[in-house]
């Protein structure tokens, strides 16, 4: 505060940044966030956590606890699909053989993150595409960005399990061959609609199946890994042609429905307009006698 001329001037800069006489304006900017809304985000962290602690991994040649962060993150959630599924294995892939490459390594270990993007980026634009017919709702377009990152990694898996590692090119060949199938327009089912119920005497078997596949996927991973992805690949033409027949059947259906309804109307309905009158004969008789 200053005083010049018996008037007293107080500092802009220390006059507090509200008003005291409302304490609950204030108040208002420090509200509690409700525990449902901070849950997703903290998922979503973890799950990029998880992607870029993978690549870590993958450059210090741990490459088992990589392909497990992987596993981890992609169970956390969808909006860090894009490092889980694209970025992290495409690196996990270059630093473990492609970097063999050099740059043609680099070319497949980056077209295969890429791919991951854009198939994400196209399962959101067509997600409520209304053009799309019924059945069609039961499969995807193109390899889903999970499956890819989980199956590209099966040359890392047969490795774990103690076979020979195979060639750069064949690992860079089949790195791009997954990239093609999830950037497709492959239709791959999905069992979305696909709705089943349990009989209430074969709950309790079914809980013991699940855990004994969750055991048996702790003690032997990458043996289920491969045999998993080795079989997902070989169902994929199983699945466009389940496609392609209901497909037929949707366009014989919509054919036949059509037939009906132009031959809706009756075949002696009266006209909505009077018809031409007919020209008059022409008259022969002399101009006197009109």
């Amino acid at each position: 505060m200053a005083e010049q001329g018996g008037t007293c001037y107080m500092d802009q800069s220390m006059q507090p940044p509200f008003d005291p006489r409302y304490p609950e304006l204030r108040r208002r900017r420090f509200r509690p966030i409700p525990v449902r809304m901070l849950v997703p985000n903290v998922i979503t962290l973890l799950a990029i956590c998880a992607g870029l602690t993978a690549i870590r991994l993958s450059t210090e040649g741990r490459m088992e606890l990589a392909v497990a962060a992987i596993v981890f993150g992609a169970e956390l959630d969808s909006l860090a699909d894009f490092v889980n599924f694209g970025v992290a294995p495409g690196l996990i892939l270059y630093f473990w053989q492609l970097h063999e490459l050099h740059d043609g390594g680099w070319i497949a270990a980056m077209v295969f993150a890429i791919s991951g993007g854009l198939r994400l980026a196209r399962f959101n634009a067509t997600m409520d595409d209304p053009n799309k017919p019924p059945f069609a709702s039961n499969y995807f377009t193109g390899v889903p960005a999970p499956a890819g990152a989980i199956t590209v990694l099966l040359p890392v898996y047969l490795v774990f399990l103690g076979l020979p590692q195979p060639p750069a090119m064949v690992t860079a060949f089949y790195t791009l061959l997954i990239a093609f199938l999830m950037v497709s327009r492959l239709p791959v089912f999905s069992g979305k609609t696909v709705r089943m119920r349990v009989p209430p005497e074969l709950v309790l078997p079914v809980f013991v199946g699940v855990i004994m596949f969750v055991a048996l996927f702790i003690v032997y991973p990458w043996h289920i890994l491969s045999v998993g992805s080795a079989l997902y690949l070989l169902s994929l033409p199983l699945g466009w042609k389940s496609y392609r027949g209901q497909a037929a059947r949707h366009a014989a259906v919509t054919a036949a429905s059509a037939v009906p309804e132009a031959s809706a109307a009756p075949a002696n309905s009266t006209p909505s307009f009077a018809p031409a009158a007919a020209d008059a004969p022409p008259d022969d008789r002399p101009e006197r006698l009109h």
